[in-house]
């Protein structure tokens, strides 16, 4: 009896030091990936000339606030982030009807060749982006759509990742809802629209948040799309801010900060659905 009392004990300790352990590793992690943010703020506080003078992260009191009001004079800041929030929702609400219908269809739809177009479909997940940037360019080109906030848009209404998500999660509701929906007299667009949608907030909700976060912080397709002021997306209006000669590091970092914050907030508000629909699609 004392033999047992003493193993269990060793357990539980040893059970307590390895959740000890394990929480101490998962904290100094996550300060180490928000030491940067941090720093970034605080930043964007100072001045130029106490930025490597002062603690990385020490803020005056009262706060200086002269590099936010120098960077809102210097570029048009509420335009550059309208147009990228223009791009970014259409794209996003785009890719998250595309990506659900396909989704659905190579999840629960038979026909024949299906997991084989589905394979050829995925393996476009091992072209890099850059290979397609030429192809893009001369479609938008053909199309006299250059320079426009449409051909930001265009060729990314779809996206083979999201199709793979959407699929991964749909998989997951099984066979026998589909047929009960048929002897009901549902056609295959009913029960998409009336039975898979409203049950697939979570993972609609990831795939969103991925694909907003993705366009809005997009730097390369703009860059060679866009010439006019007028159609800048945020990541390339803010890149006009850095000089060739001196880099005004507050100036840098209040930009990046006010860029950074909806995407916080974002995640802040969907954190839960985005946990959610990682442990019912299987993506671990």
């Amino acid at each position: 009896m004392l033999n047992k009392t003493a193993s269990l004990d060793t357990y539980n300790r040893n059970r307590l030091l390895i959740k000890f352990l394990s929480y101490f590793v998962l904290t100094a992690g996550a300060a180490l990936m928000v030491m940067p943010f941090l720093w970034s703020v605080a930043t964007s506080f100072k001045n130029a000339k106490d930025v490597f003078t002062t603690s990385p992260f020490q803020i005056a009191f009262p706060p200086d606030f002269s590099a936010y009001n120098e960077m809102l004079e210097r570029v048009d800041f509420v335009r550059y982030a309208t147009n990228t929030f223009i791009v970014a929702g259409l794209i996003t609400l785009g890719q998250l009807f595309t990506c659900s219908l396909s989704g659905y269809a190579f999840a629960k739809i038979r026909f024949p060749g299906r997991d084989a177009i589905f394979l050829i479909f995925l393996s476009t997940l091992m072209v890099p982006a850059a290979v397609t940037l030429i192809p893009n360019f001369i479609i938008m080109r053909s199309f006299q759509l250059l320079d426009t906030l449409t051909a930001l848009v265009l060729p990314f209404l779809g996206s083979a990742y999201g199709t793979f998500l959407m699929r991964q999660y749909y998989l997951t509701f099984p066979d026998e809802l589909t047929d009960a929906a048929k002897l009901d007299g549902c056609n295959p667009f009913t029960f998409y629209l009336r039975i898979l949608l409203p049950n697939s907030k979570p993972i609609l909700a990831t795939l969103g948040l991925l694909t907003f976060q993705a366009f809005w912080n997009d730097f390369q397709w703009p860059l060679i799309v866009i010439n006019s002021e007028s159609n800048r997306t945020l990541q390339v209006g803010l890149s006009y801010l850095r000089n060739e000669h001196y880099i005004n590091w507050p100036l840098l970092m209040a930009a990046s900060v006010l860029t950074t914050l909806p995407i916080i907030v974002l995640f802040l508000l969907a954190q839960k659905q985005l946990v959610q629909s990682v442990k019912l699609s299987g993506i671990k």
